[in-house]
């Protein structure tokens, strides 16, 4: 299993947060992320009105022939992306866990602006060491 990378968008779909942490993936400007996310949110909004049994939440996997991109939204709209590989099958708990870091690390920081970029230290050292630890797993 490979984690590749990690994107936090925000509820107007707006990249707060990427990183990346194996190689494999494509070296793209700053511009081609913050396109990528808004994209993403878009495609996102759209698959959460075509089901055809009643209200969505929206697209959670997304499968490519190499990689896998799965979708954490939570209650206030931000969504937590996780790229790994195909034969990834942790990816929904270790979301899970991001999503507890960036509540503990982030939300509760006084001095974050919600919506803006993420930068805390503790945020990226908390996420270092979980991927590092699912990483090794």
């Amino acid at each position: 299993m490979a984690i590749f990378g990690l994107w936090v968008i925000n509820k107007a779909g707006g990249l707060v947060y990427q990183r990346n942490f194996a190689e494999g993936l494509a070296q793209l400007t700053s511009n081609e992320y913050l396109v990528l996310a808004g994209t993403l949110h878009g495609i996102h909004a759209i698959t959460s009105r075509l089901s055809p049994t009643g209200p969505s939440s929206g697209a959670q996997v997304i499968e490519g022939e190499t990689f896998k991109i799965t979708i954490l939204l939570t209650a206030t709209g931000t969504k937590f992306v996780l790229l790994t590989s195909l034969t990834d099958t942790s990816a929904d708990a270790i979301l899970q866990k991001v999503y507890e870091i960036y509540a503990d690390a982030v939300m509760k920081n006084p001095f974050h602006t919600p919506e803006m970029p993420i930068r805390s230290e503790g945020f990226d050292t908390r996420i270092t060491a979980l991927i590092g630890s699912s990483q090794g797993a």
